[in-house]
């Protein structure tokens, strides 16, 4: 089973740049997106379902802004929207889909590079969200939480980590939160795989860093400890330019 996460920084600019082509190619299960600024009435839907997924959809209340949604060739047992936090669930940041044995999130985490208000909501986003996975453990154990973490967990996460010390995605509290989440019962997929440094998911539009790769690893595929055994294979894939972001990919036996 193939699942791609792609932050695709408005969906209907990645259409046009030829990502229903591209999907269709790489043919996945199931693709989580983030930050699809558009309602799902803004985009042919008909197209999606041509290629055999279902469509479900998560928008933000502000228009051109956030949004997620899983496409899914396996039928769901069930689809939940949001996380129950309303300041959240206004922005589009999470949906989930239940399947036989194993469930899928599509997150966007906040970004704080904009000024100190954001990443002040970005911090108590992350302290929420961790709690709001706590519970779901309990009743859903076998979580893959797939997105744009917006955070560089480790120094081989980021092109320049000395430069990067005091920014918004690599600071010490986010890092360590990171740590935390991960060592409190999940896998970060990539790594599982992938111990080699200069692999990145996310690239500034300035100075030709895509070029250059001078990237950030902010996009993950978080897969339950429960689900370890079944962990085939991980990749990135950096030649799919629909975004500033390129697609994550994790294979499940």
């Amino acid at each position: 089973m193939k699942i791609i996460s792609y932050n695709v920084n408005g969906i209907r600019a990645a259409i046009q740049k030829g990502f229903l082509t591209w999907l269709q190619e790489e043919n996945p299960d199931i693709i989580c997106l983030q930050e699809l600024k558009a309602e799902i009435d803004q985009v042919n839907v008909s197209e999606i379902e041509a290629l055999g997924y279902e469509v479900y959809w998560h928008s933000a209340q502000k228009k051109g802004y956030s949004g997620v949604a899983i496409w899914t060739k396996i039928k769901p047992i069930q689809v939940t929207i949001g996380c129950g936090v309303e300041k959240y669930d206004l922005e589009g940041r999470v949906l989930r889909a239940d399947f036989e044995g194993f469930s899928v999130m599509s997150v966007y985490m906040p970004s704080g590079s904009s000024g100190e208000e954001r990443q002040d909501f970005k911090m108590k986003w992350l302290a929420d969200f961790y709690e709001y996975i706590e519970n779901l453990k309990k009743e859903i154990p076998h979580l893959i939480i797939s997105g744009d973490y917006n955070i560089c967990h480790r120094a081989i996460d980021i092109h320049n980590p000395k430069s990067n010390a005091n920014s918004s995605g690599f600071l010490p509290e986010e890092r360590a939160w990171m740590e935390s989440f991960i060592n409190n019962g999940f896998i970060d997929s990539f790594r599982h795989i992938n111990a080699e440094p200069h692999h990145y998911s996310w690239w500034s539009y300035r100075a030709g860093a895509r070029a250059k790769n001078l990237g950030w690893r902010i996009d993950y595929h978080l897969v339950s400890e429960s689900l370890r055994e079944r962990i085939a294979h991980a990749q990135i894939l950096p030649e799919a330019k629909h975004s500033d972001h390129c697609p994550v990919v994790v294979h499940l036996k």
